[in-house]
């Protein structure tokens, strides 16, 4: 916002209002005296639960450019970063651009321009829950602060997953992933074709814009805007996890990220390199992997599917011990549905994912995970499919359950036979 020194000047020249916020900025000793940094919390997290904004730091009420001394400008960053980490929840990440302003004397003095964007969350600071109203910020009325949390969750209208992205722009989505949902036969333009896809919606200012199910299917980073989006996969030695700092114990570990098909095959290629094949001593050999790829498979599609994005901090988790591997997903399970009832009935948190997935083709290479084409059938067997397969394999059934009404859990058994060996 306000890219440019000319605009920005202009904005500063006519006052605060709903998007501009001007800080003179004091010091005491090596710390920042003033702005306050609760006050400035609640400034930045104003903006963030509105359509955004700019605070200024280093000009006065009265736009007077007054400038931070030079050799300051590092302890000011930090002051900023640092409240929007622990003042406000959930976190802030704003642009901090360090620039020159004139005086009113002509000198080029240094100041810091936060720029915040309107956000996906809805953000408290420590006055409560505060919004934009003119050139001040407002504590949020209670009918107020519910139909945002509506509006920024999964209960809205609008689903989660086809949220416009604030800040992103349809140059965000790479040519080479949105263009694999485009069907030869139809010579739509872009925005048109997105915004059919639920990859584009227009955001309040009327710019079309990537929907989160864009971002994470279509972007080559999708943290760069949803900073938990990724599978956090960690193989241990045993069965238990030992305090942090025991580096023996954790065979491998990997962060899987990109568009959500990849972090699904990145993962399933994880289990398969890091999971024990045995081997039988009788006549004929055979081997027994400890797990069912195609129940691992179902299992991981099934949590970037339908996993709540909306919960900010969140992130897939994959555990594989000596005798299990558990997956975590974040959010309970939608609608009325209970963990008896997966096998049996289909809800989709996230309606726009789940049509992406059926449309995106497994590559030939990785087709040993499944005996399928697309990454997702949409005919609800796939939790069938995992109790099943891991079942025979390692004669114990998969147990799904909740944690914290907050969290769904899937553990499958390692199989593990005797008359076998491992094979090294």
């Amino acid at each position: 916002m306000f890219d440019n020194v000319a605009d920005l000047l202009e904005k500063i020249r006519l006052g605060e209002d709903s998007f501009l916020e001007l800080k003179e900025v004091r010091f005491a000793g090596l710390r920042v005296n003033a702005p306050h940094r609760d006050s400035l919390a609640d400034e930045l997290a104003a903006f963030a639960n509105g359509r955004g904004g700019v605070c200024v730091l280093g000009v006065d009420d009265s736009r007077e450019v007054l400038g931070v001394p030079l050799d300051r400008l590092d302890l000011v960053e930090d002051f900023v970063r640092q409240l929007c980490l622990d003042s406000i929840n959930p976190p802030l990440a704003p642009v901090i651009e360090r620039l020159t302003l004139p005086s009113s004397t002509g000198e080029q003095l240094p100041v810091l321009k936060v720029d915040v964007s309107g956000s996906l969350f809805v953000h408290r600071s420590p006055g409560g829950y505060f919004h934009r109203v003119g050139s001040a910020k407002r504590e949020m009325a209670p009918d107020y602060l519910a139909r945002l949390f509506q509006q920024r969750s999964q209960a809205r209208i609008i689903r989660f997953d086809e949220q416009p992205v604030p800040g992103a722009t349809l140059d965000d989505l790479a040519d080479h992933l949105w263009q694999r949902f485009a069907s030869a036969r139809i010579q739509d333009a872009r925005d048109v074709l997105l915004d059919k896809l639920a990859m584009a919606r227009p955001d309040a200012d009327r710019t079309v814009r990537p929907t989160i199910a864009g971002v994470l299917m279509a972007s080559p980073d999708p943290r760069r805007w949803l900073p938990n989006a990724f599978i956090q996969a960690v193989a241990y030695r045993g069965t238990d996890v030992l305090p942090q700092g025991d580096a023996a114990y954790q065979i491998d570990a990997q962060d899987i990220s990109g568009p959500l098909d990849a972090q699904v095959l990145a993962a399933c290629h994880f289990v398969k390199k890091n999971m024990q094949v045995f081997a039988s001593k009788q006549e004929g050999r055979h081997d027994l992997p400890q797990y069912d790829l195609t129940a691992v498979f179902e299992a991981l599609v099934n949590a970037v599917a339908h996993r709540d994005y909306s919960i900010h901090g969140a992130k897939i988790r994959l555990r594989m011990f000596a005798d299990r591997l558990e997956l975590y997903s974040p959010g309970a399970i939608p609608n009325t549905m209970t963990v008896e009832s997966l096998p049996y009935r289909q809800a989709a948190r996230n309606e726009a994912i789940t049509s992406l997935l059926a449309k995106c083709t497994v590559p030939g290479g990785d087709q040993e995970f499944t005996g399928r084409s697309a990454m997702m059938d949409k005919r609800g067997e796939g939790v069938q499919i995992i109790l099943d397969s891991s079942e025979r394999l390692a004669g114990k059934r998969p147990i799904f359950s909740l944690v914290d009404e907050s969290e769904l859990l899937l553990v499958i058994p390692a199989a593990i036979p005797p008359g076998y060996e491992r094979q090294q």
